[in-house]
């Protein structure tokens, strides 16, 4: 089943008649990460849901960033494990082999330089397009496992790290000499957390089913969850993404609930579901999804 809706679709299906304009239907250009029971790929879909452009990763790979010249930065495990950029000719023009056992987790700075995840030890590594390490910046975990020590990382303007400790279920922020400065322990899963421009934090709280905004307290003032939605089926929410409009572009992994409910969908700040991503027969569940249409 192949469906990219909107809330103008729902007339449709009940066979009413809706007076929206065309130009009130949500569509997006979309590229995700595709991991569990179907192949480990990368698939970029256009605003109608056809398939344009697609790579095989070369191991486990969950994370991904679109650059602004269209090239794709992604994080790889296996052996060897580190970060890769691609081009959409599917060419590696850039190459970071870590010397940790897993890195599942990266960011391009502004400044031109890579954030990489590292696990094992758990630590947030900087380095120069000429793959110069210039600054590694311990992170704090309880997880001994590598694997679930971390997931995304995201410098903040200040400098400071806001990291995802998936298998601890805690986002903590960090400062250059890792210190933690601020942190909030009280999810399960999480596989990424935004800081948004209020100040306040933007966290998905994977198998908890939620996504959830706290003040810089630790104050939840915000809250979208299972019973704002039961359609979408939420089952492990997996990526977030804020687009210009500020409404929330959330990744929700299907892992265990393959075939039913909506891989990805946006909200607004007022809890209304205005577009969803679901197609049971193109992929079966995907972990980090990106909006490329957002202007």
């Amino acid at each position: 089943m192949r469906r990219i809706t909107c809330l103008a679709a729902l007339a449709v299906l009940l066979g009413v008649a809706s007076s929206a304009p065309a130009a009130d239907v949500v569509k997006h250009r979309i590229m995700f990460a595709e991991y569990g029971k179907g192949p480990n790929r990368l698939v970029e879909l256009d605003a109608d849901g056809k398939v344009v452009w697609e790579h095989k990763f070369p191991s486990i790979a969950v994370i991904f960033q679109v650059l602004p010249d269209g090239h794709v930065l992604y994080a790889y495990g296996g052996s060897p494990t580190g970060v890769a950029e691609i081009d959409r000719d599917k060419k590696v023009v850039w190459n970071y082999v870590s010397k940790c056992p897993q890195v599942l987790g990266c960011e391009r700075l502004r400044n031109g330089n890579t954030l990489v995840a590292e696990q094992g030890p758990c630590q947030a590594v900087e380095v120069d397009p000429k793959g110069q390490v210039v600054r590694v910046t311990k992170l704090t975990t309880t997880e001994k496992g590598h694997h679930l020590q971390v997931r995304n990382v995201h410098k903040l303007p200040g400098g400071n790290i806001l990291a995802a400790h998936e298998g601890e279920g805690a986002i903590r922020e960090v400062d250059a000499d890792g210190k933690v400065v601020w942190e909030y322990t009280k999810v399960e899963n999480a596989p990424e957390a935004l800081r948004l421009e209020s100040g306040n934090t933007l966290i998905a709280c994977g198998t908890q089913k939620r996504i959830i905004e706290v003040d810089p307290k630790g104050k939840v003032v915000w809250e979208f969850g299972v019973k704002d939605a039961p359609e979408l089926n939420l089952t492990w929410v997996s990526s977030l993404q804020v687009l210009k409009n500020g409404h929330y572009v959330v990744g929700n992994f299907l892992r265990g609930q393959e075939g039913k409910g909506a891989h990805a969908f946006e909200v607004t700040r007022d809890k209304k579901v205005v577009w969803t991503f679901q197609d049971h027969d193109l992929v079966k569940s995907l972990t980090t999804v990106r909006v490329l249409d957002d202007r």
